[in-house]
């Protein structure tokens, strides 16, 4: 008993005060949220303390959480307490339960698909729920921080420890994955699974938000390369097919990767095939202005679209071919991006044009919102 009074007692003095609970479970949400959309462009080994991150203000969720439902539990066990916001209340616990449950079986290596999406997915879905519910539920009990709340030693102390923690257990977590030869012991940093085999059977066909159009007819393709080059040109289906073989690595934010060997032609090929990149000058209210070559865009027949660094691009793919196979449909054919380090959403599917422009590209991130939808 002794000890578990000391236990008790340890825990009480790490438990911050309850205006603080608050706060500090919004600004973990939010923080949870921001790292975890931000992860999904994140496909390079040096992305690591980002998921870390995400992984520790889980476990710090799980503290406050714990620390809220012990001070309000009777609020929601006793009906005489209910108040109208408790519908809210019990809405935003069953989304934080939601969350938290799924992201710690995923990365235990349950792979199950609930309809179309993966445990991974639903896992996203929860937690963006999550936002605005508990933005909502701090709203009906609204009471601004105090500094006495924030800025005493021990409140950092606090909050350090809760994030260390939160490391710690992740840490753990990969070796019990690795003890039991869970399925999780071999997820990238990221947290995909694996996707054994070569070609087109070996991986999911997937696709970002609604795109869903219809096959293509190789006959009648074609690939469109303009912008800041020297002459437009248009390409057959079977011109794409050049022979370029790399060895690439997809990883689908859905939660899985495969490694491939990708065939096709070298985007910087492509660019050569128009001509080469240049520069081009445009007058604007009579003023010269130069437009030097610096992004390439890819864009889709569903109008989906992204670009990448002229540098980067040029030694990109653009694939017809997935391990000795012709690519099918659902992967994009007749020609897809295939971009070494970058996520799934950015490897474009059923490409039609490739352009050469002087900007960057905002209107990129409002189409992968939209894009599919009518």
């Amino acid at each position: 008993m002794a000890a578990r009074d000391r236990l008790r007692t340890a825990l009480d003095r790490l438990e911050p005060p309850p205006r603080a609970v608050d706060w500090s479970l919004l600004l973990f949400v939010v923080a949870e949220a921001v790292t975890g959309l931000v992860s999904f462009t994140v496909g390079v080994p040096a992305g690591w303390p980002l998921f870390w991150l995400h992984r520790a203000l889980g476990v710090g969720i799980v503290a406050l959480l714990a620390w809220k439902l012990a001070r309000v539990r009777r609020r929601l066990t006793d009906p005489n307490l209910w108040r109208r916001s408790t519908a809210l209340s019990v809405l935003t616990l069953v989304a934080a339960v939601g969350a938290i449950g799924t992201g710690a079986a995923w990365v235990f290596g349950l792979d199950v698909r609930l309809s179309y999406w993966t445990l991974l997915s639903v896992h996203v879905g929860f937690g963006l729920v999550l936002v605005p519910l508990v933005a909502a539920h701090a709203a009906t009990r609204f009471r601004l921080p105090r500094r006495v709340d924030f800025e005493r030693r021990r409140t950092a102390v606090r909050y350090f420890a809760l994030l260390a923690a939160g490391g710690a257990t992740y840490r753990l977590q990969q070796g019990v994955n690795d003890a039991l030869d869970t399925a999780g012991a071999d997820r990238r940093f990221t947290g995909s699974q694996p996707r054994e085999g070569a070609g087109n059977g070996a991986f999911p066909i997937t696709s970002w938000v609604a795109d869903d159009p219809d096959p293509i007819d190789r006959d009648e393709y074609r690939l469109t390369v303009d912008g800041l080059v020297a002459d437009s040109v248009e390409l057959t289906a079977d011109e794409l097919a050049a022979g370029h073989e790399t060895e690439a690595l997809l990883d689908c934010t859905s939660g899985w990767y495969t490694v491939q060997e990708w065939g096709g032609i070298r985007v910087g090929d492509l660019l050569d095939a128009a001509g080469g990149v240049e520069a081009a000058s445009e007058a604007d209210d009579g003023t010269a202005v130069d437009r030097e070559p610096a992004y390439v865009r890819f864009t889709s027949v569903t109008g989906y679209r992204w670009s990448l660094p002229i540098e980067e691009a040029e030694d990109a793919l653009l694939a017809t071919h997935v391990g000795g196979e012709r690519l099918t449909h659902g992967h994009g054919a007749p020609a897809r991006l295939v971009a070494p380090d970058r996520r799934g959403f950015q490897w474009v599917k059923w490409v039609t044009r490739v352009e050469v422009r002087a900007e960057y590209d905002l209107g990129q991130w409002v189409v992968t919102l939209v894009s599919g939808f009518d």
